[in-house]
């Protein structure tokens, strides 16, 4: 099992920058960084509460659960 991290489609989607996120809702780069790529340990609500009204989405536009293990994480 395990969660997927979507956050570069939705940058992606929306034509924003890794970057240009980090600096409007208040998170370092690095740690953004390591949210997209996966190897975050957890996520606070009130940061995925901003990502989403910052990308216009819904917390379910960021996040996928598999069944399938991944590499992601590890």
């Amino acid at each position: 099992m395990a969660i997927i991290i979507r956050l570069d489609v939705m940058l992606a989607l929306r034509k924003m920058r890794s970057k240009d996120l980090a600096a409007e809702i208040g998170l370092t780069e690095a740690n953004l960084s390591l949210l997209k790529s996966g190897k975050a340990k957890g996520v606070r609500f009130d940061t995925l509460g901003k990502i989403c009204r910052a990308l216009d989405c819904q917390p379910g536009d960021l996040l996928e659960f598999t069944e399938a293990p991944t590499s992601a994480g590890k």
